[in-house]
């Protein structure tokens, strides 16, 4: 289910951690947004309420069946009635009872079982709108969002919506009836005594709404600090290496530690909100019984109503205990699943910025040619300074073009504006003369591969690592990759050869085995353009220049860019683009740019000096 189905507005996600108090309008339009969600499961939702309206209906005869059987062993006693008689009516009531009680038990668990199932099936589309919606949101949102907010909205928000259905929507028509018609039926036997009864209910709902409400504030400020944990862990596991190399495990368990006790003190103030109410709402409860027995007891002493209607009257009461507490707990899954909805849908309404134009054809390559025309750029950011500015040049297939310069010079952003993880603000990106932001995603990226220099790996074997870009890719193929990356004789030598399964992000391989096992992936596609954003960083030398003879062959039928701080990966180019501050300063061969004498052969005169 596409996240674009579920929610049409589209409004700026400002912070996922921090979420002011939403305003009756628009927490009310939460809610109707989330149960218009849960009404596209119309015979769960007609079964769960069917099943509610009957559970109400079973739960009042109790209490009523109970007063009968109290009133009619009396009458039994009185009248003499004995041995046979009084049993079968003693055991006709019994049975009664247990039927009823049975048949509403039977009927709450179909309740509760197609509540929870309207929940689920809601949170299962959710959870892959989420998914979906993490995959098209463009590396300007990934930039500033921290990965375990994300997974906090995709876990505990998402859990707060999907609980609305069975906690809030099922529990208010439950308790309305409930109490309700309860009231009714009491008032209308006695209205004295049927006022008394009730008279803990507003105490109760009141008392277990405040507490609620309180609770729940402390749970956003508790799911706050629960995320900064999660997130210590989080950086904690990813980077365990650096932690022993640095031998820091004391100062990591004292930042766990303070962000642990941070949680657990204000679970110790949720459990001090809790308790006192608790108690408050039980002795309110046990004083209303108490006077009921009291008043009650006078009543029957007087003739004005009988024992088995004092049992009726304490017997809800003892059933209506419990629903009234709840009256907190749905007060909260409103709360809850309004805050949370907010969350969520701010994240599923998040507009995509790297799309697909409305008029956008499949790219077309026949000639393979890419060109920058005057092309400029900033991040969202910085955008009053751009990070690439007119940046111009043409590379046809076959050749190759490497970009060197300072750090933070823009060499890694020009790499990512050719497969449109950012668009240009000035200019235009072509492919054979078209502009890459009038043909499809997908094709441009099928057309454009990027070895990135960070090696990402995904916990699995070398061989589907290899093969990610075409998973049917046949083994001779992976294996060819695999050679031309210089990797294959490794692979053969591990005990399970290409089935071996790297650790998570490929920790059990080497800087320089991740880099190769990266370029043999891209090796695998038939791309026009491939990318190599400094992918060789972390090789040595002598293998680096097996690769590159490898790739010979591989990169006359497309145009190569190559991005590097070590000149002998670069040398080779067709042309050279040496940027610094965005901008190219100067262009040519090796050889036409040591003539020039300028930048270029200052940092290769300084690298010669350092070999």
């Amino acid at each position: 289910m596409s996240s674009d189905a579920i929610g049409s507005a589209t409004k700026p996600l400002n912070s996922f951690t921090h979420v002011e108090a939403a305003g009756w309008g628009r927490g009310l339009s939460t809610l109707l947004r989330i149960t218009r969600m849960n009404l596209r499961h119309p015979w769960q939702v007609a079964f769960a309420i069917g099943s509610t309206l009957v559970a109400v209906i079973l739960q009042l005869l109790i209490p009523k069946l109970l007063g009968q059987a109290v009133d009619q062993t009396q009458t039994a006693i009185r009248g003499g009635v004995t041995g046979a008689a009084a049993e079968q009516a003693l055991w006709i009531s019994a049975l009664l009872l247990l039927a009823v009680s049975a048949l509403r038990g039977l009927v709450t668990m179909m309740q509760n079982y197609f509540a929870e199932a309207v929940g689920h099936h809601v949170a299962y589309e959710l959870r892959l709108a989420c998914y979906e919606k993490i995959q098209r949101l463009s590396f300007s949102f990934h930039d500033h969002v921290h990965s375990g907010d994300l997974i906090t909205i995709g876990l505990l928000d998402l859990e707060g919506v999907r609980m609305y259905f069975s906690t809030a929507l099922v529990r208010a028509l439950l308790l309305t009836m409930l109490i309700g018609i309860g009231a009714y039926m009491l008032i209308s036997t006695d209205p004295v005594l049927g006022l008394v009864a009730l008279s803990f209910v507003p105490f109760v709902a009141w008392r277990s709404s405040v507490t609620q409400l309180r609770l729940r504030a402390t749970w956003l400020d508790l799911q706050e600090r629960v995320s900064v944990l999660s997130r210590v862990m989080e950086e904690n596991l990813g980077g365990i290496r650096v932690v022993r190399a640095f031998a820091a495990q004391a100062y990591e368990m004292l930042k766990f530690d303070r962000a642990s006790k941070s949680a657990l003190d204000l679970a110790h103030d949720r459990v001090d909100i809790y308790v006192p109410n608790t108690s408050a709402m039980t002795l309110s409860f046990f004083f209303a019984m108490g006077l009921v027995l009291w008043i009650g007891g006078n009543k029957i002493i007087a003739g004005e109503i009988s024992v088995g209607t004092l049992a009726t009257f304490l017997t809800f009461m003892t059933i209506l205990q419990m629903p009234v507490r709840q009256i907190g707990l749905m007060v909260n899954a409103f709360a809850r699943a309004s805050t949370c909805g907010s969350r969520l849908f701010g994240l599923l309404d998040q507009d995509i910025t790297i799309r697909d134009a409305p008029d956008a054809r499949p790219l077309e390559i026949s000639e393979g040619t890419l060109r920058f025309d005057n092309v400029s750029f900033a991040y969202p950011s910085t955008e009053t300074r751009p990070i690439v500015k007119n940046i111009n040049f043409e590379a046809r297939r076959g050749e190759t073009i490497a970009i060197v310069g300072p750090p933070g010079s823009g060499k890694s952003t020009m790499a990512h504006l050719i497969p449109r993880f950012y668009d240009v603000i000035e200019g235009a990106i072509t492919l054979d003369g078209q502009d890459i932001r009038k043909v499809t995603l997908a094709t441009l990226r099928k057309a454009v591969a990027v070895v990135q220099q960070d090696a990402f790996l995904f916990t699995t074997t070398i061989e589907n690592n290899i093969a990610y870009g075409d998973p049917w890719a046949k083994e001779q193929r992976i294996e060819r990759a695999s050679e031309s990356a210089q990797l294959h004789n490794y692979i053969l030598g591990l005990p399970a050869g290409y089935e071996t399964v790297v650790g998570e992000r490929g920790v059990s391989l080497s800087g320089g085995q991740r880099q190769r096992l990266t370029i043999a992936r891209t090796m695998m596609l038939r791309p026009s353009v491939v990318v190599f954003d400094d992918s060789t960083a972390a090789i040595d030398a002598a293998t680096e220049q097996r690769i590159r003879a490898a790739m010979r062959r591989f990169a006359k039928e497309r145009v190569t860019i190559i991005i590097a701080h070590r000149l002998s990966s670069l040398m080779h180019a067709d042309q050279i683009l040496f940027v610094d501050n965005g901008e190219i300063v100067e262009r040519g061969t090796h050889e036409e740019l040591l003539a020039k004498r300028g930048r270029y052969k200052a940092l290769y005169d300084l690298q010669m000096r350092s070999e």
